[in-house]
């Protein structure tokens, strides 16, 4: 695959502060420090089950300021659902993205300690994902973390608090991986939103597409049955959330709303705006009605493979993908109704950096001499 600038479906550039998605949100230090220097670069490295995703800004007064980023879609837990392991081919596609990676981390000059690398879910699921991080430290120098599903929820949720409502009672962010589905319930008390609870859904869109292949030359009552059973599917994983069933009620009154990040929701917004090229600027904290997500959905269904390969906001790398992420919006869709959902082109990596800069402004305690 070739080398890319971070790619439209779902891959963030940095969070919008409405003006051309150039900069984050989130009480990053200035542009500048006292001395009149620029601030130093900082990095965050995500490796998923379907993408390898790279963000490198610096601190802004409004968050921060995106320098480079990258992403390639490596699918490293192609078939991990069916063996328990990596799949070799799969590890090369990945080792190779990580290689880049770690040269544009270096040409940029950021430092280690202020480089974060994350693994997901399919280093945390495989039998040999610590493994194959070992071998990307000692071939690439780049030192990967596999975080657990809650750190995971954390981060996707940091990343995105700037696109709440103000006026909700709830919120539930809604993070579609490739091999898992985090969802975090958050609701407002004290005038603040606070984390009410959360899961991890064992199922992404690699895993559910491998699960449900798309049926070859199939009518459309045999394709509205393949969607319908991917969505009840999702349905059987989301029954088991641990949170109130009195909350749902929340959202069915229309006080609440979703927030769904990825390429899952993304490739929708694209869809339902008809663009001929992504624009980010226009689908990140764009807001979409249920029926809309249903009528993109819909049209994906009508294109086909070959249609949807040949869509912008799609390619040919996501067009088995697409609709597996459709789906489990719209199972979310029907455990939590709700009539609105905010679409984020951004997440984990945005939470990472907005956590370490928050960090690292913080002023560190001296010792007390005895």
């Amino acid at each position: 695959m070739p080398e890319t600038d971070d790619a439209p479906r779902g891959a963030s550039r940095s969070q919008r502060s409405g003006s051309g998605g150039q900069r984050a949100r989130g009480g990053a230090s200035d542009g500048t420090g006292a001395s009149g220097r620029e601030p130093p670069l900082y990095g965050a490295l995500d490796l998923g089950t379907n993408n390898c995703r790279l963000l490198i800004a610096r601190p802004a007064r409004d968050g921060f300021r995106v320098v480079d980023s990258f992403s390639r879609i490596v699918r490293l837990g192609e078939g991990l659902s069916r063996t328990g392991r990596l799949d070799d081919a799969a590890m090369e596609r990945a080792y190779e993205a990580l290689v880049l990676c770690g040269e544009r981390v270096a040409r940029k000059g950021v430092e280690s300690v202020r480089l974060m690398a994350v693994a997901t879910q399919a280093c945390r699921q495989a039998e040999n994902g610590p493994a194959f991080i070992e071998r990307v430290r000692q071939g690439t120098g780049l030192r990967l973390r596999i975080i657990d599903p809650i750190e995971e929820a954390k981060l996707a949720v940091e990343g995105c608090l700037n696109l709440f409502d103000d006026k909700a009672e709830a919120v539930l962010v809604v993070d579609v991986g490739g091999g898992s589905t985090e969802l975090s319930w958050l609701k407002r008390t004290d005038g603040a939103f606070v984390l009410e609870g959360w899961m991890s859904a064992p199922i992404g869109v690699v895993t559910l597409a491998e699960r449900h292949p798309e049926p070859v030359g199939a009518t459309p009552e045999t394709l509205d049955a393949w969607y319908e059973a991917m969505v009840v599917d999702m349905g059987e994983a989301l029954s088991k959330s641990p949170i109130d069933p009195a909350l749902r009620e929340v959202f069915a009154a229309g006080r609440a709303h979703l927030v769904g990040t990825s390429g899952a929701i993304t490739s929708l917004a694209g869809i339902h705006l008809s663009l001929r090229r992504y624009q980010r600027n226009l689908v990140d904290g764009l807001w979409m009605t249920r029926g809309d997500c249903e009528k993109a959905a819909d049209r994906l269904m009508q294109l086909g493979p070959d249609g949807r390969a040949a869509e912008s906001c799609i390619g040919p790398d996501r067009a088995d993908l697409v609709l597996a992420g459709a789906a489990i919006m719209e199972a979310v869709q029907r455990a939590w109704p709700s009539e609105r959902v905010r679409v984020a082109d951004r997440g984990l990596r945005e939470g990472l950096l907005l956590q370490k800069m928050r960090e690292d402004r913080r002023p560190r305690r001296r010792r007390r001499r005895r």
